[in-house]
C-alpha cells in the first residue's frame, strides 16, 4: 500500500455518530458496522421486545458484493507524496459512514437499520 502523509489545515465537524469514523492519515483496514431499530408511535406504547434483532430477517440476510469482473492495472507516479486538503466542512454523518483523508488497504462499512410505525387504528 503507498504510504502518503497528510495534511489537513482546518476541520470543522458539527456532528458524528453511529458507528463512524474520521480517520486523517493511512489506515490498512477500517470496518463500520451499525445496527439499529428505529420504533416511531403515534402513542407511548412500549411492547418491550422490539430491541430483539433475532426477530427481524433484515439483521441475519447475508450480504451480496458484486464480483469483480475485471483486472484494473494502474500506474501513477507521485511526485510529492503529500495529500494537502485545506478546509473539510461536515454538518453530519452518522450510521457507519467515514471521513477519510489519507489510504486505506480494505474499507467494510455496514448499516442495517429496521424501520417500524406503530400508528393508531383509524377512528370510521
Amino acid at each position: 500500500m503507498l504510504q502518503r502523509s497528510s495534511s489537513v489545515k482546518h476541520i470543522h465537524i458539527t456532528n458524528a455518530a453511529i458507528s463512524s469514523v474520521i480517520q486523517l492519515g493511512d489506515s490498512k483496514i477500517i470496518n463500520g458496522l451499525n445496527r439499529a431499530i428505529a420504533v416511531q408511535r403515534e402513542k407511548q406504547l412500549f411492547i418491550g421486545d422490539e430491541e430483539d434483532f433475532s426477530k427481524y430477517p433484515i439483521f441475519q440476510r447475508p450480504i451480496i458484493f458484486p464480483q469483480d469482473k475485471e483486472d484494473v492495472m494502474i500506474t501513477s507516479f507521485h511526485q510529492n507524496p503529500m495529500i494537502h486538503v485545506n478546509t473539510i466542512n461536515v454538518i453530519a454523518f452518522s450510521s457507519s459512514s467515514i471521513l477519510h483523508v489519507g489510504n486505506t488497504q480494505a474499507i467494510n462499512m455496514e448499516a442495517r437499520i429496521k424501520h417500524i410505525r406503530q400508528l393508531l387504528p383509524k377512528k370510521t
